[in-house]
């Protein structure tokens, strides 16, 4: 299968050498591999253009805001990386810049693919360093796909709009990928290190942005109570509960656009209430 990756990259030296470093010893490669360096104030350039000696291993130089802001900043970096590309992809990935995979991690995911002709996604699972030991990033249900490390089948990634520049844009793309009947993969045995913890660099202007996205993803109030509640719990700060339920309702008083039609909400609201009494 063609692999193609996207990787945004913001002052990433630190990391981005053992991201491409992992994707070179892959036991099958990726097509095309190009890295959007947007505004690195870092040596982020040079150890990229490094990497560059690989055919297949392209940089990209962007300007944007140097604000870190969940969602807009990163998918705008990705679309910028996409329109280089040509169309001869089966696979499109959005990969964060600060992620080691295991040597078998784009065999393992084309083994997928090819098994299950309505598989959409599928992905690793995202592991952090904690006390000198490498432990699950538990900050969602395990039959997520992290934001960090994201693979579509082309016909799946077309078919749900591509990503949303916006925050929720790692959770509308598979409720839409549900709604266009695909199926979604969660590999357990794809170990990713996953080198700089979520949310480590967002400013603080980003704190309101994950009620908004629960309001643009139509989740009505109840469940983003719900929602909002649980993530706050897994962060282990229950102080952004106020901040998410704020969130919900400035989008709501501004009348804020919505990510998926009317349609797709009464979908999304069904299938995350299924899901929440099939936990209960």
């Amino acid at each position: 299968m063609n692999f193609y990756i996207v990787i945004p990259a913001h002052n990433e030296a630190s990391f981005i050498g053992k991201t491409l470093e992992s994707l070179v010893n892959q036991t099958v490669l990726p097509k095309q591999v190009v890295v959007v360096n947007d505004n690195s104030t870092d040596d982020t350039q040079h150890i990229i253009e490094y990497f560059t000696k690989h055919e297949w291993i392209s940089l990209l130089n962007i300007r944007s805001s140097d604000s870190h802001l969940p969602g807009s900043k990163i998918i705008n970096a990705f679309y910028k990386g996409f329109e280089t590309l040509d169309d001869n992809y089966d696979v499109i990935c959005k990969f964060d810049a600060d992620l080691i995979f295991p040597k078998n991690y784009l065999e393992q995911l084309a083994f997928h693919f090819k098994s299950d002709p309505k598989l959409g996604m599928a992905s690793g699972f995202c592991y952090i360093e904690n006390n000198g030991e490498w432990v699950l990033e538990n900050l969602t249900r395990k039959d997520h796909i992290r934001g960090a490390l994201k693979a579509y089948r082309k016909s799946c990634f077309l078919e749900i709009g591509k990503l949303k520049p916006s925050m929720g844009w790692d959770t509308v793309d598979e409720l839409l990928a549900k709604y266009y009947g695909w199926n979604i993969t969660t590999d357990e045995s794809l170990y990713v290190k996953h080198l700089k913890p979520t949310g480590k660099s967002y400013n603080k202007t980003a704190k309101y942005l994950q009620g908004e996205a629960m309001y643009k993803m139509r989740y009505g109030f109840t469940i983003t109570l719900i929602s909002a509640l649980k993530l706050a719990y897994k962060k282990g700060n229950l102080t952004l509960f106020n901040d998410y339920i704020s969130g919900y309702f400035k989008a709501k008083k501004n009348n804020t656009e919505r990510l998926v039609t009317k349609e797709q909400g009464q979908f999304i609201r069904k299938l995350r209430w299924k899901d929440m009494l099939k936990r209960v």
